[in-house]
């Protein structure tokens, strides 16, 4: 009968090696690389994990602890000032951060935990009580203004008016609007274009009074293409347009 083994759950292989420095009580920084490397080895060989993208982090962890587990072995290398340099140093270091990171996260999921707990009362302040302002102080808001400060302070602000003003274009007449009737003017149209049946279009321009009767005029012929009353036709680029009425 095979013997069953419940391992527990770990986010990646760095929590698997703390979990196994905890385990033995060693120095994170005197690992005993051979004794965790053959107990990484043998709990990786008891997980079924279907995801092999998980799989995978796990085994290039363990190829790392038997890269470390030979380069202990061999004669130790040397940096350039002189010191000897440990195969486990970097190694170390990933595992204090990711064991930094992980009380940090227990730290904050405590916090939120401890938040749940507190509840906090609606505002429920009188509305004379929310509405209140404290009066101004008028003295204190003028300051050492004066009246004739305030004097200068108008006189430029005129000044800077007058300077706006465009000797030359402020001698021009007034514009006038030029009121132009929608309704009427498409009532025209469509009277002239059931009386001519067939027309040119720059004549019918120029038969208007004002630029707002040309636009005008304009609008309400491409009203009259869009509902059918009338068709548009140009036989060559720059020719005249002629429109025929289909009513």
């Amino acid at each position: 009968m095979a013997l069953s083994v419940k391992l527990e759950a770990f986010e990646g292989p760095l929590d698997l090696l703390l979990h196994l420095i905890d385990k033995n009580k060693v120095d994170i920084y005197d690992i005993p690389i051979v004794e965790i490397t053959e107990q990484y080895l043998d709990y990786i060989k008891q997980m079924e994990v279907e995801d092999m993208n998980v799989m995978s982090e796990f085994l290039v962890m363990a190829a790392t602890l038997l890269d470390i587990k030979c380069r202990m072995l061999l004669p130790k290398e040397v940096n350039e000032e002189g010191e000897e340099e440990d195969p486990r140093a970097e190694l170390v270091q990933k595992l204090l951060e990711h064991k930094m990171y992980k009380y940090m996260s227990m730290e904050l999921r405590d916090r939120q935990v401890d938040a749940e707990r507190f509840y906090y009362r609606a505002k429920d302040l009188p509305k004379e009580v929310a509405d209140y302002r404290p009066p101004l102080d008028y003295e204190e808001l003028i300051g050492d203004m004066t009246l004739q400060k305030l004097n200068d302070v108008f006189k430029m602000v005129i000044k800077k008016q007058e300077n706006k003003i465009d000797p030359i274009r402020s001698t021009y007449g007034n514009i006038e609007k030029d009121e132009v009737d929608m309704d009427e003017r498409f009532l025209y149209v469509e009277a002239y274009a059931r009386e001519h049946k067939r027309f040119s279009f720059k004549n019918l321009l120029e038969k208007q009074k004002s630029k707002m009767n040309i636009i005008v005029t304009f609008l309400v012929i491409l009203e009259l293409m869009k509902s059918g009353k009338i068709i548009i036709s140009q036989e060559n680029i720059f020719d005249d347009i002629i429109i025929e009425s289909t009513v």
